[in-house]
Protein backbone atom coordinates (compact mmCIF):
# COMPACT_ATOMS: atom_id res chain seq x y z
CA UNK A 1 0.00 0.00 0.00
CA UNK A 2 0.81 3.75 -0.71
CA UNK A 3 0.62 6.53 1.58
CA UNK A 4 0.97 10.37 1.76
CA UNK A 5 2.26 11.68 4.33
CA UNK A 6 2.14 15.49 4.79
CA UNK A 7 3.83 17.04 7.89
CA UNK A 8 6.42 19.64 8.82
CA UNK A 9 7.84 18.50 12.35
CA UNK A 10 10.28 16.42 11.17
CA UNK A 11 10.72 14.59 14.38
CA UNK A 12 6.79 12.97 13.62
CA UNK A 13 7.90 12.63 10.10
CA UNK A 14 10.57 10.50 10.50
CA UNK A 15 8.70 8.23 13.20
CA UNK A 16 5.49 7.96 11.05
CA UNK A 17 7.61 7.16 7.78
CA UNK A 18 9.82 4.65 9.76
CA UNK A 19 6.80 2.78 11.53
CA UNK A 20 4.85 3.06 8.08
CA UNK A 21 8.11 1.22 5.73
CA UNK A 22 8.55 -1.40 8.70
CA UNK A 23 4.57 -2.15 8.21
CA UNK A 24 5.08 -2.60 4.70
CA UNK A 25 3.92 0.81 3.04
CA UNK A 26 5.62 2.78 0.20
CA UNK A 27 5.48 5.94 1.69
CA UNK A 28 6.27 9.44 0.22
CA UNK A 29 6.70 12.68 2.46
CA UNK A 30 5.73 16.01 1.81
CA UNK A 31 6.97 18.86 4.62
CA UNK A 32 4.82 21.28 3.68
CA UNK A 33 0.79 21.89 2.89
CA UNK A 34 2.17 22.93 -1.25
CA UNK A 35 4.26 20.28 -1.97
CA UNK A 36 2.16 17.77 -0.23
CA UNK A 37 -1.13 19.25 -2.14
CA UNK A 38 0.98 18.63 -5.64
CA UNK A 39 2.18 15.00 -4.50
CA UNK A 40 -1.59 14.29 -3.99
CA UNK A 41 -2.95 15.37 -7.03
CA UNK A 42 -0.35 13.92 -8.89
CA UNK A 43 -0.30 10.29 -7.35
CA UNK A 44 -2.41 7.91 -6.45
CA UNK A 45 -2.32 6.90 -2.66
CA UNK A 46 -4.40 4.37 -0.65
CA UNK A 47 -4.22 6.64 2.27
CA UNK A 48 -3.18 10.26 3.39
CA UNK A 49 -2.01 11.17 6.79
CA UNK A 50 -2.11 15.24 7.06
CA UNK A 51 -1.42 17.43 9.43
CA UNK A 52 -3.98 20.44 10.35
CA UNK A 53 -1.50 22.93 10.48
CA UNK A 54 1.10 23.07 8.13
CA UNK A 55 3.52 26.02 6.38
CA UNK A 56 2.26 26.76 2.61
CA UNK A 57 -1.28 25.91 2.90
CA UNK A 58 -3.27 24.34 5.61
CA UNK A 59 -3.94 20.56 5.86
CA UNK A 60 -8.06 21.51 5.43
CA UNK A 61 -7.69 23.53 2.57
CA UNK A 62 -5.87 20.64 1.46
CA UNK A 63 -8.28 17.87 2.17
CA UNK A 64 -11.04 20.08 0.46
CA UNK A 65 -8.94 20.49 -2.57
CA UNK A 66 -8.66 16.58 -3.14
CA UNK A 67 -12.19 16.11 -1.95
CA UNK A 68 -13.54 18.48 -4.88
CA UNK A 69 -11.65 16.92 -7.83
CA UNK A 70 -13.50 13.50 -6.94
CA UNK A 71 -11.22 11.94 -5.29
CA UNK A 72 -11.92 10.02 -1.67
CA UNK A 73 -8.84 8.72 -0.71
CA UNK A 74 -9.14 8.04 2.86
CA UNK A 75 -7.49 10.72 4.68
CA UNK A 76 -6.41 10.65 8.66
CA UNK A 77 -6.56 13.93 9.74
CA UNK A 78 -3.58 14.52 12.72
CA UNK A 79 -3.31 17.52 14.82
CA UNK A 80 -2.74 18.88 18.38
CA UNK A 81 -5.73 20.56 18.17
CA UNK A 82 -7.83 18.24 20.24
CA UNK A 83 -10.80 19.63 21.15
CA UNK A 84 -14.56 18.44 20.12
CA UNK A 85 -14.94 21.77 17.78
CA UNK A 86 -11.86 20.97 15.92
CA UNK A 87 -12.47 17.50 15.42
CA UNK A 88 -15.66 18.19 14.13
CA UNK A 89 -14.56 20.68 11.54
CA UNK A 90 -11.63 18.49 10.39
CA UNK A 91 -14.27 15.83 9.76
CA UNK A 92 -16.44 17.83 8.26
CA UNK A 93 -14.18 19.77 5.77
CA UNK A 94 -13.32 15.65 4.45
CA UNK A 95 -11.07 13.69 6.75
CA UNK A 96 -12.24 10.19 7.20
CA UNK A 97 -11.06 10.06 11.01
CA UNK A 98 -9.02 12.42 13.59
CA UNK A 99 -6.29 11.70 15.79
CA UNK A 100 -4.90 14.10 17.96
CA UNK A 101 -0.64 14.46 19.18
CA UNK A 102 0.74 12.79 20.80
CA UNK A 103 -0.51 9.54 19.23
CA UNK A 104 0.25 6.14 19.85
CA UNK A 105 2.06 4.46 16.51
CA UNK A 106 -0.42 0.90 17.02
CA UNK A 107 -3.62 3.21 17.43
CA UNK A 108 -2.42 5.24 14.36
CA UNK A 109 -1.66 2.15 12.20
CA UNK A 110 -4.83 0.46 13.23
CA UNK A 111 -6.71 3.36 12.02
CA UNK A 112 -5.14 3.40 8.64
CA UNK A 113 -5.87 -0.33 7.98
CA UNK A 114 -9.11 0.00 9.03
CA UNK A 115 -10.15 3.55 7.03
CA UNK A 116 -8.15 1.38 3.94
CA UNK A 117 -10.66 -1.83 4.52
CA UNK A 118 -13.42 0.38 4.67
CA UNK A 119 -12.35 2.61 1.23
CA UNK A 120 -11.84 -1.22 -0.52
CA UNK A 121 -15.19 -2.00 1.28
CA UNK A 122 -17.60 0.29 -0.40
CA UNK A 123 -16.52 -0.04 -3.72
CA UNK A 124 -18.48 -3.11 -3.39
CA UNK A 125 -22.13 -4.22 -2.60
CA UNK A 126 -21.31 -5.79 0.52
CA UNK A 127 -24.31 -7.21 2.14
CA UNK A 128 -23.65 -9.99 4.36
CA UNK A 129 -20.65 -9.81 6.57
CA UNK A 130 -18.88 -12.82 7.92
CA UNK A 131 -16.60 -14.05 10.31
CA UNK A 132 -15.68 -17.80 10.80
CA UNK A 133 -19.95 -18.80 11.55
CA UNK A 134 -21.02 -15.60 12.45
CA UNK A 135 -23.17 -13.84 10.03
CA UNK A 136 -24.78 -10.58 9.65
CA UNK A 137 -27.44 -9.33 7.01
CA UNK A 138 -26.64 -5.42 6.84
CA UNK A 139 -30.25 -5.13 4.73
CA UNK A 140 -32.44 -7.90 6.77
CA UNK A 141 -30.31 -6.68 10.02
CA UNK A 142 -30.61 -10.07 11.31
CA UNK A 143 -27.28 -11.36 12.98
CA UNK A 144 -27.08 -15.58 13.08
CA UNK A 145 -24.12 -17.78 14.56
CA UNK A 146 -24.40 -21.48 12.99
CA UNK A 147 -27.65 -21.04 11.78
CA UNK A 148 -28.89 -20.01 15.44
CA UNK A 149 -30.48 -16.10 14.59
CA UNK A 150 -29.29 -13.88 17.24
CA UNK A 151 -31.33 -11.07 19.05
CA UNK A 152 -29.25 -8.13 19.11
CA UNK A 153 -30.17 -4.15 20.14
CA UNK A 154 -29.41 -1.14 17.73
CA UNK A 155 -26.38 0.45 19.49
CA UNK A 156 -24.99 -3.93 19.73
CA UNK A 157 -25.62 -4.41 15.92
CA UNK A 158 -23.78 -1.10 15.04
CA UNK A 159 -20.71 -2.71 17.37
CA UNK A 160 -21.21 -5.52 16.01
CA UNK A 161 -20.59 -4.40 12.57
CA UNK A 162 -17.84 -2.43 13.34
CA UNK A 163 -15.66 -5.27 15.02
CA UNK A 164 -17.12 -7.49 11.91
CA UNK A 165 -15.89 -4.97 9.46
CA UNK A 166 -12.86 -4.85 11.27
CA UNK A 167 -12.43 -8.69 11.60
CA UNK A 168 -8.53 -9.66 12.75
CA UNK A 169 -7.16 -6.05 13.75
CA UNK A 170 -7.61 -4.70 17.17
CA UNK A 171 -9.83 -1.83 17.62
CA UNK A 172 -9.19 0.54 20.41
CA UNK A 173 -12.10 2.25 22.89
CA UNK A 174 -11.23 5.46 21.45
CA UNK A 175 -12.18 3.67 17.88
CA UNK A 176 -15.41 2.39 19.21
CA UNK A 177 -16.15 5.58 20.86
CA UNK A 178 -16.23 7.42 17.87
CA UNK A 179 -17.29 5.38 15.29
CA UNK A 180 -19.83 3.42 17.44
CA UNK A 181 -20.95 6.26 19.57
CA UNK A 182 -20.11 8.97 17.94
CA UNK A 183 -17.81 10.69 20.94
CA UNK A 184 -14.90 12.42 20.49
CA UNK A 185 -14.26 12.79 24.18
CA UNK A 186 -14.09 10.16 26.87
CA UNK A 187 -17.19 10.02 28.29
CA UNK A 188 -15.81 8.79 31.30
CA UNK A 189 -17.85 5.40 31.65
CA UNK A 190 -18.41 2.25 31.21
CA UNK A 191 -20.08 2.23 28.47
CA UNK A 192 -18.25 -0.02 25.92
CA UNK A 193 -17.66 -2.57 28.86
CA UNK A 194 -21.19 -3.02 29.06
CA UNK A 195 -21.72 -3.01 25.51
CA UNK A 196 -19.00 -5.68 24.86
CA UNK A 197 -20.16 -7.79 27.94
CA UNK A 198 -24.24 -7.87 26.33
CA UNK A 199 -22.44 -8.54 23.00
CA UNK A 200 -20.04 -11.28 24.18
CA UNK A 201 -22.97 -12.92 26.25
CA UNK A 202 -25.04 -12.90 22.69
CA UNK A 203 -22.51 -14.36 19.95
CA UNK A 204 -19.74 -16.49 22.25
CA UNK A 205 -21.40 -17.93 25.42
CA UNK A 206 -23.82 -21.23 24.02
CA UNK A 207 -20.91 -21.75 21.32
CA UNK A 208 -17.57 -23.47 21.68
CA UNK A 209 -15.28 -21.22 20.02
CA UNK A 210 -14.93 -17.53 21.22
CA UNK A 211 -15.09 -15.20 18.70
CA UNK A 212 -14.71 -11.78 20.74
CA UNK A 213 -11.77 -11.22 22.53
CA UNK A 214 -10.24 -8.58 24.54
CA UNK A 215 -6.75 -7.49 23.43
CA UNK A 216 -4.96 -6.28 26.90
CA UNK A 217 -3.92 -2.80 26.90
CA UNK A 218 -5.02 -2.44 23.52
CA UNK A 219 -8.44 -2.57 23.56
CA UNK A 220 -10.63 -5.69 21.39
CA UNK A 221 -10.47 -7.85 18.18
CA UNK A 222 -13.07 -10.03 16.38
CA UNK A 223 -11.43 -13.18 14.74
CA UNK A 224 -11.56 -16.85 14.50
CA UNK A 225 -9.26 -18.82 17.02
CA UNK A 226 -7.55 -22.08 16.48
Amino acid sequence: MKALVIEDDQDVANYLVKGLKESDFVVDHAADGKDGMMMAASEDYDIMIVDRMLPGMDGLSIIKTVRATGNQVPVLILSALGDVDDRVEGLRGGGDDYLTKPFSFTELLARIESLVRRNRQSAETETVLRVADLEMDLLARTVKRAGHNIDVQPREFRLLEYLMRNAGQVVTRTMLLEKVWDYHFDPQTNVIDVHISRLRAKIDKEFDTPLLQTIRGAGYMLRETA
